[in-house]
């Protein structure tokens, strides 16, 4: 095993999970609350677990957590609906009981050399941005955090114009998630679908934006952390490597087990001089997206 992507041996607790709430965000996306006091204590941002669609149903689905409350003791997945799995799950109503299998993977590391942290989230890869947001904010660290989040369908929550200024962006773009902006850590959003407010671009036009702002003492204070579709995660890795930037990336892919026995979440990842196939569920999902998306040779 290459000391590079050693496996998360982080213990996992299968819960019977009360739901909590259940919200209908449109377009086919949904926010779920469960109470899985195992899970909230022991989250990490990037982590994921397995979740229990319908009693019906005897696979489960991997979703990304969103926030947890260790206090109260939830977890929160926004999700959306895309086959028989999650319209399943979309069913399900307060007060059932969903089995729980958390938390699951390697989560993103912070560096405290790279105090500037860069969050670029897409569709169903907001959830892992909007949980290391909460983290970054209970270390006090919401000042040196921005965020740029995209999506093609309207976003789940209601955007608002942001009260943060943000330099070096393009005019029009000050959409913003009010969740983050609360919580001190500016953000925009962007989308090729004419939302309100989003700036009409990928994540990546918008990062390249504000770093192309920084000085060069600033710039190398800069991690990129990112979850999303597949082109969405091969675009930020370019981005990186053009500004010779560190950047983690959160890999999206269907799993049967997600507990690294099935081995159907394989991905080529670099290790070293050579290429090993690793499984997303437990050598991931967090990787570094030089060891995903390596460059081309010349």
């Amino acid at each position: 095993m290459n000391p590079q992507h050693p496996p998360h041996r982080g213990t996992l607790f299968e819960e019977s999970a009360r739901i909590l709430a259940h919200e209908d965000a449109g377009s086919g996306q949904w926010i779920l609350r469960v109470e899985a006091p195992e899970c909230a204590r022991r989250a990490q941002p990037g982590q994921f677990a397995h979740i229990q669609c319908s009693p019906r149903l005897p696979m489960r689905r991997p979703l990304s957590i969103q926030r947890v409350d260790p206090d109260a003791g939830w977890v929160e997945f926004l999700y959306k609906t895309v086959g028989d799995g999650t319209r399943a799950l979309a069913e399900q109503p307060v007060g059932r009981s969903l089995q729980v299998l958390g938390p699951i993977g390697r989560p993103f590391t912070l560096h405290p050399e790279r105090p500037r942290r860069l969050l670029l989230g897409g569709g169903v890869g907001i959830p892992p941005m909007i949980f290391l947001a909460d983290r970054l904010r209970q270390q006090g660290e919401a000042g040196t955090t921005r965020a740029i989040l995209g999506s093609e369908v309207p976003f789940p929550f209601r955007p608002r114009p942001s009260q943060v200024l943000w330099p070096g962006l393009p005019d029009g773009a000050i959409g913003t998630l009010p969740l983050l902006e609360d919580w001190g850590i500016s953000c925009r959003l962007t989308s090729k679908a004419g939302i309100p407010g989003a700036f009409d671009g990928f994540v990546t036009d918008l990062a390249r934006a504000w770093l192309d702002g920084l000085d060069p003492a600033e710039r190398r204070e800069v991690e990129i952390f990112a979850c999303g579709p597949h082109p969405m995660l091969e675009a930020c890795a370019e981005l990186a490597a053009e500004f010779d930037l560190p950047c983690q990336v959160s890999l999206e892919e269907f799993m049967a087990c997600a507990v690294g026995g099935c081995a159907g979440c394989t991905v080529p990842v670099r290790t070293g001089e050579s290429v090993a196939m690793k499984r997303v569920c437990v050598d991931g999902p967090v990787f570094a997206a030089a060891d995903v998306f390596p460059e081309p040779a010349p």
